[in-house]
């Protein structure tokens, strides 16, 4: 098990965190801007909705009692809605209702001074699942194996579940990425254009993670600007301050726990 020498952002979602550490992603991008600052954690598994991951977050996320010797997460990112909102009868398919009730259990399971997870330093953003591109969706799952002739995903009610998303963020104090807006307004508002940001018509590419990434960073500085990159220091020193007869004094404490 690695040591404890930084803190941790945690990136909880579908495959759309899953997917995020490809080249571009906003998982790849995040580790890169705060490399040697906060460890990124991506917690993403691909197929899942906000019911199926309540019991795996309390896997995942560290019960208070068991913090002595891990990492603090420092931020906690939570994406999901895009397998919630597959149509009713659908494996996958969450009623809006629940999937509100599943995104306030998660923020309340971290926020809520009587929960085992508290933990009052972790600061919590939403990202919205962004539009789905039915024509191109439909296309992929027909060259699934075993096939389907129909899109399991349906524009309108993709748009209800990021639309909850935003009110649940409002409702408990939480800010949010509106990817849905902010990829829909990147597309010109126009269904045909998505497949500029979309690889299969439900998953995004790098041109995609970049809008989310910026959104989120602008978040960030805006909301909790006392962890943006810039405002952090390196874990252990520069190596230009460091000689034979400094380094084990200097290279002893110098840890990001403060």
């Amino acid at each position: 098990m690695a040591g404890y020498v930084q803190d941790v952002i945690m990136l909880l979602g579908d495959s759309l965190t899953q997917g995020a550490t490809v080249p571009g992603g906003y998982a790849q991008q995040l580790t890169e801007f705060y490399n040697r600052k906060l460890d990124v954690l991506v917690r993403g598994f691909s197929g899942y909705n906000t019911s199926w991951i309540i019991p795996v977050f309390e896997k995942v996320f560290a019960k208070a009692s068991e913090r002595q010797n891990v990492p603090k997460i420092q931020l906690l990112t939570i994406w999901f809605g895009a397998n919630d909102a597959a149509l009713p009868g659908e494996q996958q398919h969450v009623p809006l209702p629940k999937y509100k009730q599943n995104l306030s259990n998660l923020i309340h399971t971290v926020r809520d001074p009587g929960s085992q997870w508290y933990s009052p330093e972790t600061r919590i953003i939403l990202i919205t699942p962004p539009p789905v591109n039915t024509y191109q969706w439909v296309e992929f799952l027909r060259n699934c194996d075993p096939p389907k002739d129909y899109s399991d995903r349906q524009f309108d009610l993709t748009k209800q579940y990021a639309e909850a998303a935003k009110e649940v963020g409002e409702a408990e104090k939480v800010p949010v990425v509106d990817a849905w807006t902010l990829l829909w307004e990147a597309c010109g508002q126009d269904e045909h254009n998505l497949p500029k940001f979309l690889t299969d018509g439900l998953h995004l590419n790098a041109e995609a993670y970049k809008i989310v990434f910026d959104a989120l960073m602008k978040i960030i500085s805006e909301e909790y600007p006392e962890i943006h990159h810039d405002r952090l220091d390196m874990v252990y020193p520069s190596w230009d301050i460091i000689t034979d007869e400094n380094y084990l004094d200097l290279l002893k404490d110098s840890s990001s726990r403060n």
